[in-house]
C-alpha cells in the first residue's frame, strides 16, 4: 500500500494512526500542501478532491476521505484493535464522537479555509487564529461532555477506536494554535492515554519523513 500524506494534515494523521494500530506496512508518499503539490498534475490526476490522504492499494485501487479509508481498513483487516465496536449502539457513539471532529471542527479550520480567510476575505492573522480557536473550543467542549457519559481509558472503552484516530490529530492542531484546553480534563486524559501507545507516537507529525 501507498499512503499519500502531508505531515501536518490531520486527515492524513488519522489514517496513519489506523495503519499503525493495525500493524499494516505501507509506503509513505509526501504531498506538500502549502507548496501546492496537491494541485500539480502528478498528484491531481490521482483523486478528484486533490486532497490528502489517498491510500493506494496493492491492486492499484485508490481510496480517498479519511473516514472511508479507516473504515475500509477496519473491515478488511479485522485484527485487534477493532476501530468500531461490535454493538450498534457502540458504533453509533463512536461515529458521533468522530463526526464532532471530522464534520464540525475540521472542515471550518483546514488549510484551504484558513487561506481563504486571509487571502480572499482579508482577515488578519489574529482574526484567523481567533476563528480557529473558537470552533476548536466549541467542538471539543461537546466532545468533553460526551466523554462524561461513559468513562473509559479511551474515547469509547479501554481500546482505541476511530474516535481516537480523529481526536489526537485535532488536539495536536489545537496545541499548535495555542487553544485553551484547560476545561477538557477527560479529553486530555484520553489524549494522554493514546500518546502512551507506540502507534500514536509513530504516526505523529514529527515522526513523518516530510516533517519540517
Amino acid at each position: 500500500m501507498k499512503l499519500y500524506s502531508y505531515f501536518r494534515s490531520s486527515a492524513s494523521f488519522r489514517v496513519r494512526i489506523a495503519l499503525r494500530l493495525k500493524g499494516l506496512a505501507h509506503d509513505y508518499v509526501p504531498v506538500h500542501l502549502p507548496r501546492g503539490e496537491h494541485q500539480q498534475p502528478g498528484f491531481a490526476s490521482l483523486t478528484a478532491e486533490q486532497l490528502v490522504p489517498v491510500l493506494e492499494l496493492a491492486g492499484g485501487q485508490r481510496l480517498t476521505q479519511s473516514m472511508a479509508i479507516i473504515e475500509y481498513l477496519d473491515e478488511v483487516h479485522p485484527q485487534p484493535p477493532a476501530l468500531l465496536p461490535a454493538d450498534p449502539l457502540g458504533r453509533a457513539r463512536v461515529r458521533a464522537l468522530t463526526q464532532i471532529v471530522a464534520c464540525e471542527i475540521h472542515p471550518l479550520n483546514n488549510l484551504r479555509v484558513l487561506k481563504y480567510l486571509v487571502r480572499d476575505l482579508q482577515a488578519s492573522d489574529e482574526a484567523k487564529n481567533d476563528w480557529y480557536r473558537h470552533w476548536v473550543c466549541l467542538g471539543l467542549a461537546s466532545y468533553e461532555a460526551h466523554l462524561a457519559e461513559r468513562p473509559g481509558t479511551f474515547s469509547h472503552g479501554d481500546t482505541p477506536t476511530l474516535a481516537d484516530c480523529c481526536l489526537v490529530p485535532q488536539i495536536f492542531n489545537a496545541q499548535r494554535f495555542d487553544c485553551d484546553l484547560s476545561g477538557l480534563p477527560l479529553t486530555l486524559g484520553v489524549f494522554d492515554a493514546c500518546m502512551r501507545l507506540d502507534a500514536f507516537q509513530q504516526a505523529q507529525p514529527s515522526a513523518c519523513p516530510d516533517a519540517e
